[in-house]
């Protein structure tokens, strides 16, 4: 038996995996911070203004899930704190990306 996926994290249809993400911008360095209630929580130093801060989320995730900074892309809340980004990382399995972004058995 699978574990079930934590609540921040889900894949659609398609394949790709979609995270929800509670974003702390102008924060003192870039790291994913853990789990926030249903969000994983990412710190950037860069401003939230002209999609700064969104790229810089970008970047860090897919750095985290070793793919390129395209694959990783804001489809919802481009604008507020509380978003959520499409991965295109079908190559990885849900440990992986949990273990990638948190550590093991963590964020459920």
């Amino acid at each position: 038996m699978t574990d079930p996926l934590p609540v921040w994290l889900s894949r659609n249809a398609d394949g790709f995996w979609l995270i929800r993400v509670k974003a702390v911008p102008g924060a003192s360095r870039d790291e994913v911070a853990g789990v926030l209630g249903d969000r994983l929580k990412v710190r950037v130093s860069a401003p939230p203004e002209g999609g700064k801060a969104n790229k810089a989320i970008c970047k860090v995730l897919a750095e985290r899930l070793g793919v390129q900074s395209r694959a990783v892309s804001v489809v919802t809340g481009s604008s507020r704190v509380m978003k959520s980004l499409r991965i295109d990382a079908q190559n990885l399995d849900a440990p992986s990306v949990v273990r990638a972004l948190i550590g093991p058995s963590k964020g459920h």
